[in-house]
């Protein structure tokens, strides 16, 4: 690394996106991901809507 860099051609804010959002990865474990993707192909869908769908029912529990 340098001891010194020039910002001052630099412009603040470029990238900044207040809208945007941040998706988390999320790594299961291989025998927990190979039994939620049985599990969606038999329901004939994906494994992201199996697993929303399951966190939503956990979530309405805890309520």
């Amino acid at each position: 690394m340098r001891d010194e860099y020039d910002f001052s051609k630099g412009e603040r804010g470029k990238f900044y996106k207040p809208d945007a959002t941040l998706n988390l990865p999320v790594y299961l474990n291989d025998d927990v991901l190979s039994v939620l993707q049985r599990k969606a192909k038999e329901k004939g869908i994906e494994v992201n809507e199996l697993v929303n769908d399951m966190l939503k029912h956990e979530i309405g529990q805890i309520k």
